[in-house]
C-alpha cells in the first residue's frame, strides 16, 4: 500500500512539470510583471529565456531519438524537459507570488518564495527518477538549462517590491491545483518524436535500449 501510494505520489509531483500546465503559468507571472513599468523588462528577458530553454531541450531530444545521438556512459537521451520548465518557472513564480502576498515587504520575502520555487523544481526533478521516465544525468541537464533562464532574468533585473494584491497567487494556484488532475496526459513527447523522425528520415525512433545496448561493449572491454 505505501509503495502504491509514493508512486502515485511522485505521478502528480511530475505532472507540475509538463508543458501544458507549466506554459500557462509561465504567461500569466509573465503578464503581472510586466503590469509594472520596473518589471517589463524582467518579463522578456525571463520569457526569451524560458524559449532559448525549450530550444535546447527540444534539439536535445530529436538528436538522440532521430539520430541516436546520445551519451551512453551517463545514460543520457536528452534534456529532461519537466524538470527544465520546472527550474525555469518556479523560482521567479515564487518571487512573483511572495511579492504579491506581501505588498511592499515583498524584498524581505522574495527570497523565500525564489528558495520555495527551486525547492518544487527539484522535487520536479526527482519526481522524473521516481518515475522512470529519465536518468539522473537528464533531471540534472534539465535543472541546470531551466536554472540559467531563471538566472539570467534575475541577473538582469530584479522584481520589484509590488502592491499587495492576491489574484495572482489566486490564479497560478487554482490552475495548478486544477490542471493536475482534470488536464489530459502530455503529448509533447508525440510531437517531439514525430519530428525527429521527419528531420531524420528514419521509421523508428531510437530508444534508451539502444543506447544502453551500445555501452554494453565498452563495458565488456574495461572488464
Amino acid at each position: 500500500m505505501s509503495l502504491m501510494l509514493s508512486i502515485a505520489f511522485w505521478k502528480l509531483i511530475t505532472r507540475l512539470g509538463e508543458a501544458q500546465i507549466m506554459l500557462p503559468a509561465a504567461l500569466m507571472v509573465a503578464l503581472w510583471f510586466g503590469w509594472r513599468e520596473r518589471s517589463t523588462q524582467l518579463a522578456v528577458v525571463w520569457l526569451v529565456g524560458l524559449f532559448a530553454a525549450v530550444a535546447v531541450t527540444t534539439a536535445s531530444k530529436v538528436a538522440f531519438l532521430g539520430w541516436g545521438l546520445g551519451w551512453p556512459a551517463l545514460d543520457f537521451t536528452g534534456v529532461s524537459g519537466h524538470s527544465m520548465f520546472a527550474a525555469a518557472i518556479y523560482p521567479l513564480t515564487g518571487v512573483a507570488i511572495a511579492s504579491a502576498l506581501t505588498g511592499l515587504r515583498a524584498a524581505r520575502w522574495q527570497g523565500l518564495g525564489l528558495a520555495a520555487g527551486i525547492a518544487l523544481a527539484l522535487l520536479v526533478g526527482v519526481s522524473r527518477v521516481a518515475v522512470e521516465a529519465h536518468s539522473w544525468s537528464e533531471v540534472v541537464a534539465g535543472l541546470l538549462v531551466g536554472g540559467m533562464a531563471t538566472a539570467v532574468a534575475a541577473i538582469v533585473e530584479r522584481a520589484p517590491p509590488a502592491r499587495h494584491t492576491l489574484w495572482l497567487p489566486v490564479v497560478v494556484c487554482v490552475w495548478l491545483g486544477s490542471t493536475l488532475t482534470a488536464a489530459p496526459p502530455s503529448t509533447t513527447h508525440g510531437w517531439v518524436t514525430r519530428l525527429a523522425l521527419a528531420v531524420s528520415g528514419r521509421s523508428k525512433p531510437y530508444t534508451r535500449a539502444d543506447l544502453l545496448a551500445a555501452r554494453k561493449p565498452s563495458e565488456d572491454t574495461v572488464r
